[in-house]
């Protein structure tokens, strides 16, 4: 049975195509570097805040950027498999 989020929790976060305008936005106004980034790519996130809890609960979460970036601020985002949505990190 699938587990609610919980803060703490490292999710893997999928970018969207907002997501990655606003990073490249903020790294041609901050002159910060980092990796090529477009929708669909997935990184780490923490779970900072859910907002109810049962599985399908929305969270935030910071995105953890490959580069100088701070983390990403992603706010209300559902676990799924679209872009813009996260998921629990594969077990290996």
């Amino acid at each position: 049975m699938p587990q609610p989020p919980s803060p703490g929790r490292t999710v893997m976060y999928q970018l969207s195509g907002d997501d990655a305008q606003q990073i490249t936005h903020q790294r041609v106004q901050t002159g910060i570097t980092g990796n090529y980034v477009e929708a669909g790519q997935i990184y780490p996130a923490v779970v900072v805040r859910v907002w109810s809890g049962n599985v399908d609960a929305a969270c935030n979460l910071r995105v953890l950027l490959d580069g100088q970036d701070p983390p990403l601020w992603a706010t209300s985002r559902i676990q799924g498999s679209d872009p813009g949505t996260w998921s629990w990190p594969e077990r290996v």
